[in-house]
């Protein structure tokens, strides 16, 4: 399984930025980090997000509710979400609006993890 270290994640975030506009900049490095690492969490020996989708799913929850990066959050959350789904072998069809309105979703409270993973498994190619 592939997943993102934490410098990749800075980089992606400054392209994004610097293609879509906003600020760069990190608000929380520790929101970061732990972003990053909840999907791969075990307890007792057993994966808390044992699919790929509930690792995608919390990995883009993650990002847009802790709110690490100064801006740009939601973008990243929804974006990662994708990245990280493609390099494991899962491809989903959206339109840009599909997107913009998934992450306005998520960051309002409309849609929890167990959405967000439905709204993969729909737009599943």
């Amino acid at each position: 399984m592939i997943f993102f270290e934490y410098e990749q994640v800075v980089k992606i975030h400054r392209s994004l930025i610097e293609k879509t506009g906003g600020m760069d900049g990190i608000r929380d490095a520790q929101l970061l980090d732990s972003a990053l690492k909840t999907p791969f969490q075990t307890f007792g020996g057993n994966n808390l997000y044992p699919d790929i989708l509930d690792k995608a799913s919390q990995l883009c929850c993650s990002l847009i509710e802790n709110h690490p990066f100064i801006d740009g959050n939601k973008r990243i959350g929804v974006h990662l979400m994708l990245l990280f789904l493609k390099l494991n072998n899962i491809e989903v069809n959206y339109s840009q609006q599909e997107l913009i309105d998934f992450g306005l979703d998520i960051a309002s409270g409309k849609m929890s993890k167990n959405d967000i993973k439905g709204w993969i498994i729909e737009h599943r190619k």
